[in-house]
């Protein structure tokens, strides 16, 4: 019998099941080592539910017939209440009703589900309603008894601001610049901590330093504002002691608590953070008398009913991983730059300081070197600085902010007097939500598989929390279209189901607020400024509500996300404004959009100015949703909904043909996105597809092999060639060198994807448009091309039930291999290619299929190929083909 793995609730991954969200968890297993025989008849759950304040627990086991293994229903009744803690274990069986054995036990527990399960008041410094500048952090203490030895406590904490937790001097878990990002006007969210082992019989001590972040710090474009969601910063904390006879005592934040100003004398997420060492109060976090200036704390009223206090479903931001200098450099200016050979998200950690009282050590950050110097001017109104104040210790001292983030590769130390070594001093410390890596790439192409490796650092830096446009200027906001175009490849690289699930909670709000149009960043920054806080319905941008739920669903195949976001969706339909003087299913003309925003030919200055018709682009990404959300519909079980949705896509294709395509299948905008559109989105007839294949052949031909396109075609450029059957032309566009192209950031020395194609010129100077980022994950969606295509791992069916392993054998590639951690385990596939003796040459693909996933492999066999269906197992086929690059000879069929 197999061996049941993986247990896990909803999408959460260890450790982070503690204090959730959920009051009916469903279930998800894997089996490994399955025979080929082996189908699951039904399964047995067993329940261990440890009550509150009391050391016993009660188990029921639940029998299901059902061959279900993934997100099953939670099979008790009886939903979890605040703070119920549960183990559960499954077994299962066939249909001779042979059993496996046990699977090891999975814990979950619930957070605080309820408003009035939180009995502390919400606290702030009685200097901050005055407070109009950046306020330095805030420390608070409050010193208790614990009456008896503990047998469990928990600390559920969150801030309106950012904060760090302590308690008897020691760092309470290990979360970055929490509780997070969220649309704080509607969520807050906070997190719960098993602080046990920090107690002890007697008196304690519990501190919590809070500063400003996002909810009160600037935020936004052209100086941003302050005070967004808030005119200061508060706290809410409340610890819940259980002792071993059951009784249960609280120390919740109220008026009893004291507070101070604390070292941090500015901690901005754009300008950096200020620390002066000489205004630290030893031990102010631990039993006994501190020195400083402590006052009583200001009670304020409870948060607002609207507000939810939440657990929230992402994961927490944490400190990933550290990264030593490649490099310290002298500028021709006499500056010391530490190069750390990968542009990053996070901060610079000092060991080592040494130097009289009050000297400043300062820390510049930038992406990129400008004429041997650090380049600062793509951080706008950013100044990205560190600055640490010395105490004087002779032994030495160590710096690391705590309340700030930086994106930078490179970093100017101003100050540094240590007789030790900088580069033995100094780390750069990488920050990003802490998803689980779920895919892999590499090919026989070196320059590939770093342009694979930038896209991945480049998600990495910009899902911080919500998911970003750029880590490093005065910006780092939640835009809406980058996220629409870069989902799909987004959930192949990592497991982002929770944090983006999370996201579109809030970005459903924010529409809410706009009357049904979603806002273009979320949380929605710009509200103060109806400059920047576009309140005008915008294709891609608002397709979001959409097109996210999708890729998640169709990653996962786990229609809550559908259900979740359905009336998002349906919103913006109903809102999105159609001509109401003619095509009456195609946008309103008279709407201002985006288009192909950043086409290579649009300048510098006005980035919506490319070559393609930017209605044209609304309307083909119109149609798109309308094809998605009658599908939804369908799935969801609306089948009316479903009907209507999908007549509206009918007629708006019929009038899109009317207005842009001639018989022939010209276009009326003659562009690589029009025709890369028309062709993946199916808005063509056969012919006409045909004919539009071939014109994109010609532009590309005609352009070099260079990429035309913005953000709305790139993601589907390659794509629409090899759909066309034109594989060496997607190719020779993916292995172009100069700009623009994949590759030429590459050639340039980036460690991350370019905002724009030229970023960097080839003589090494900076772009001179206003907004210029090397980190910037929108272009990197060809990751999915090199996974589905160039390596030929394809999902068919929602959920990965179903998979395809057909890799596009052309260029110069003579093997490549990926891999993908799907529902039910990794399935992967590797293609080697081999010269034959005679015209044919030899290719041999491998493909491992986990357990629960039906895979198609498609073999090369002359000038055709043959498919054979495989189950689990690891399988190897062998073929030929004829290298003239052009296999499949026969263009694919339209992708659903």
């Amino acid at each position: 019998m197999p061996t049941i793995t993986n247990l896990r609730f909803e999408h959460y991954h260890a450790p982070n099941t503690l204090g959730v969200q959920e009051t009916r968890p469903r279930l998800s297993w894997r089996f490994q080592n399955a025979p080929a025989s082996f189908q699951q008849a039904g399964y047995e759950v067993e329940l261990s539910q440890q009550i509150f304040s009391s050391n016993s627990t009660s188990t029921s086991t639940f029998r299901v017939n059902s061959p279900s293994a993934r997100l099953v229903p939670w099979p008790d009744p009886q939903p979890l209440q605040s703070r119920q803690r549960i183990s559960a274990r499954v077994r299962a069986w066939d249909a001779t009703g042979e059993s496996t054995a046990w699977s090891d036990p999975a814990s979950l527990e619930a957070g605080l589900l309820s408003r009035s399960e939180w009995q502390c008041d919400r606290i702030a410094a009685p200097w901050g309603p005055g407070t109009l500048a950046a306020d330095p952090e805030q420390l608070y203490r409050k010193e208790f008894s614990a009456s008896a030895p503990v047998a469990q406590a928990r600390l559920y904490i969150t801030a309106q601001g950012v904060y760090e937790a302590d308690i008897n001097g020691h760092r309470v878990g290990d979360h970055f610049l929490a509780p997070g990002w969220t649309t704080y006007d509607s969520r807050l969210q906070y997190q719960t901590y098993d602080v046990t082992e920090f107690l002890s019989t007697g008196t304690n001590c519990i501190g919590v330093r809070v500063a400003e972040g996002w909810f009160s710090g600037r935020i936004g474009f052209e100086g941003g504002h302050r005070n967004i969601w808030g005119p200061h910063t508060a706290l809410l904390a409340q610890l819940e002691i259980v002792y071993a006879d059951g009784d249960v005592e609280r120390v919740v934040t109220d008026g009893s608590w004291t507070v101070t100003k604390g070292p941090i004398q500015k901690g901005e997420i754009y300008d950096g953070e200020k620390y002066d060492a000489r205004l630290e109060i030893e031990k102010w976090s631990s039993v006994g008398c501190v020195d400083g200036k402590w006052e009583a704390v200001l009670r304020m009223d409870p948060l607002p009913e609207v507000v939810e206090l939440t657990a929230g479903y992402g994961e927490p931001v944490r400190r990933i991983e550290v990264l030593s200098p490649v490099k310290k450099l002298v500028t021709p200016s006499g500056k010391l730059v530490l190069d750390f050979g990968q542009n990053l998200v996070g901060y610079v950690r000092l060991r080592n300081i040494r130097g009289p009282r009050g000297h400043r050590i300062t820390l510049s950050h930038a992406e990129v070197l400008e004429k041997e110097e650090l380049c600062t001017r793509p951080l706008r109104i950013c100044q990205a600085v560190d600055e640490y104040t010395l105490r004087g210790d002779p032994t030495g001292e160590e710096y690391e902010p705590r309340f700030t983030f930086h994106g930078f590769r490179y970093a100017q130390v101003d100050g540094w007097t240590s007789d030790i070594d900088l580069e033995a001093s100094a780390e750069a410390v990488v920050c990003h939500t802490d998803m689980k890596p779920s895919g892999s790439f590499s090919c026989s192409d070196p320059l590939l598989n770093k342009l694979y490796q930038n896209i991945e650092w480049g998600m990495r830096g910009n899902f911080l929390s919500v998911p970003t446009d750029c880590p490093q200027r005065d910006e780092r906001l939640g835009w809406s279209g980058d996220l629409a175009l870069f989902a799909p490849t987004a959930t192949l690289i990592y497991d982002c189901f929770g944090m983006l699930r999370n996201w579109l909670i809030d970005v459903e709000h924010d529409q809410k607020v706009l009357d049904g149009v979603p806002a273009m960043v979320t949380p929605n920054a710009t509200l103060p400024d109806p400059i920047w806080c576009r309140r005008q319905p915008c294709a891609i941008w608002h397709d979001v509500t959409i097109l996210a739920p999708w890729a998640l669903y169709q990653e996962t195949g786990d229609k809550n996300i559908l259900r979740q976001q359905y009336d998002s969706m349906t919103t913006w339909m109903e809102t999105l404004p159609r001509n109401k003087t003619g095509a009456t299913h195609l946008w309103d003309t008279s709407i201002f959009q985006l288009g192909d925003w950043l086409d290579p030919a649009a300048p510098p200055s006005a980035p919506w100015k490319g070559l393609t018709d930017a209605k044209m682009v609304s309307n083909a990404f119109l149609i798109h949703s309308l094809d998605l959300i009658s599908l939804i519909s369908s799935i969801l079980d609306h089948p009316t909904a479903a009907k209507d949705y999908s007549n509206d896509a009918t007629l708006a294709r019929e009038q899109f043909q009317s207005e842009y395509v001639t018989p022939n299948g010209r276009i009326a905008s003659d562009s690589q996105a029009a025709y890369t559109l028309a062709i993946t989105f199916d808005l063509l007839t056969p012919a006409q597809r045909i004919r539009a294949g071939s014109r994109l052949v010609e532009l590309v031909r005609k352009n070099n092999f260079h990429i035309g396109t913005g953000f709305a075609g790139t993601p589907f450029l390659c794509e629409a060639l090899l759909r066309t059957g034109h594989v060496q032309v997607a190719y020779a566009m993916l292995t172009e060198k100069t700009c623009p192209s994949w590759l030429y950031p590459v050639t340039m020395g980036a460690t991350t994807v370019w905002e724009r194609w030229d970023s960097m010129l080839p003589d090494g100077s900076i772009n001179p448009g206003e907004m210029t980022s090397f980190n910037h994950y929108a272009f990197g969606a060809i990751a999915r091309f090199l996974y589905e295509r160039v390596a030929g791992l394809e999902r068919v069916e929602a959920g990965w039930k179903r998979c395809r392993v057909r890799p596009a054998i052309g260029g110069d590639i003579r093997s490549a291999r990926a891999q993908h951690e799907t529902p039910f385990g990794v399935v992967s596939c590797a293609c080697e290619t081999r010269k034959g003796d005679g015209v044919e040459d030899r290719v041999e693909i491998e493909v491992c299929v986990p357990y629960g996933v039906v895979c198609e492999v498609v073999i090369p066999e002359g000038e055709g190929e043959r498919t054979e269906v495989v189950g689990a197992g690891e399988w190897q086929f062998h073929g030929v083909f004829r290298r003239d690059y052009e296999w499949p000879v026969k263009p694919l069929p339209p992708k659903s």
